[in-house]
């Protein structure tokens, strides 16, 4: 997200001296991606962020598929993915390929005696139930329901929630997150006809450095496997950054629909894009005002990507027997589209209070043994007549 923010206290110029009040030195790190091509922050540290006390056992997150090739069309009642107390433990992976993980949490407790790092992928945390505190190095960002948060690779985390009862869609992205480009200017700033903007984000805020000494247990997510690694001082110890590289939350309550005369293809509910998968909002909107407008979505064929919605609430006008928490998946190669009777329902409606997010995939999505244990089985046969 080219957005340029800032917190804390920071010398006049970079990479220059800046001491504590003692008269030591603080402890510069530049947060980067894409070698030093891509977007960064630059962070002043009380003590020195590479102090390694101890390497732990590691475990094996990969996901493994249960169906490797996938044809079916297939319901997942996401609501029925029990809820764990450790954060990590809830996170419960249902489709995947090498570009992203999909996966459903419902976790009871807040983080607490560990923090995270996921170095493999950016993560998107939506909240479909839910409020809380996203803790970071940089900052805390408060969250609620309906926020999306986008936490760049490498970024150390906690999560407080503030009861039992919560719910996240999650997708780990092995390519960036970003808005989509035609929304933006060349100079990064989002444009006139864009849904939102950068008003609507919600930034890192109230930063803490904690100066503590001790053994500090992180997590570590790397090639698929969680890594336990015991730091000397408290990773929280920033006492100041500026730059580009930083979590941030968007509600999907802040989107706004862009409508048409006629029905309106899903890339104008885009939200983030990477390269190779998109994230859509589907948001309470007016219908097609065309006189003689069909408002639910055609028949169409997904050649090229796997299509994932997740329903979060309202009625979705396209499908039958749809309720919260529900995940369908309309696999690449097939058409799919409105259930028999809701093209013609939709007819006359002026609107709709239907809340979605879709996630499109450019290549196939694998099932995993997880999301079979929730599938309805009968999903792909809901189209006859």
């Amino acid at each position: 997200m080219p957005l340029y923010h800032k917190l804390g206290k920071l010398p006049h110029k970079r990479h220059t001296i800046f001491k504590k009040e003692d008269g030591t030195l603080h402890y510069e790190q530049l947060f980067g991606t894409i070698g030093f091509d891509g977007m960064s922050s630059l962070m002043y540290h009380l003590h020195r962020p590479t102090m390694v006390k101890e390497v732990g056992k590691s475990i094996d997150m990969r996901p493994k598929a249960a169906v490797e090739h996938n044809i079916k069309s297939r319901l997942l009642k996401g609501f029925q993915v029990k809820p764990e107390n450790d954060f990590l433990e809830s996170r419960k992976i249902v489709l995947f390929n090498n570009d992203v993980h999909v996966g459903l949490a419902a976790p009871k407790k807040s983080m607490t005696d560990y923090f995270y790092k996921n170095t493999d992928a950016d993560e998107m945390l939506f909240i479909h139930k839910g409020t809380g505190i996203l803790k970071t190095m940089l900052g805390e960002i408060p969250f609620e329901y309906g926020d999306y948060i986008i936490i760049p690779r490498g970024m150390i985390y906690q999560i407080t929630f503030d009861t039992e009862d919560n719910r996240l869609l999650i997708a780990e992205s092995y390519h960036p997150i970003y808005t989509p480009k035609r929304y933006r200017n060349w100079f990064g700033q989002h444009l006139e006809h864009s849904p939102f903007c950068e008003r609507d984000f919600k930034l890192p805020k109230d930063l803490k450095a904690h100066d503590e000494w001790g053994d500090f247990v992180i997590k570590v997510k790397k090639q698929g496997q969680l890594h336990h690694l015991t730091y000397a001082s408290h990773p929280f110890d920033v006492v100041g950054w500026d730059g580009y590289n930083f979590p941030y939350a968007f509600s999907i309550h802040d989107f706004e629909p862009i409508t048409g005369r006629v029905h309106q293809p899903p890339p104008v509910h885009q939200t983030f894009e990477t390269s190779a998968f998109v994230v859509c909002s589907f948001c309470p909107r007016m219908y097609d005002y065309h006189p003689e407008s069909i408002p639910a979505p055609y028949n169409h064929s997904n050649i090229d990507s796997d299509e994932v919605l997740y329903y979060v609430d309202g009625d979705f006008m396209s499908r039958n027997n749809i309720d919260k928490g529900y995940i369908s998946l309309h696999p690449a190669g097939i058409p799919h589209g409105p259930h028999p009777g809701a093209y013609e329902r939709s007819i006359g409606h002026t609107k709709t209070e239907e809340l979605a997010v879709m996630i499109d995939t450019f290549k196939p999505l694998q099932i995993t043994q997880t999301a079979l244990d929730i599938d309805d089985g009968t999903y792909y046969q809901s189209w006859l007549e």
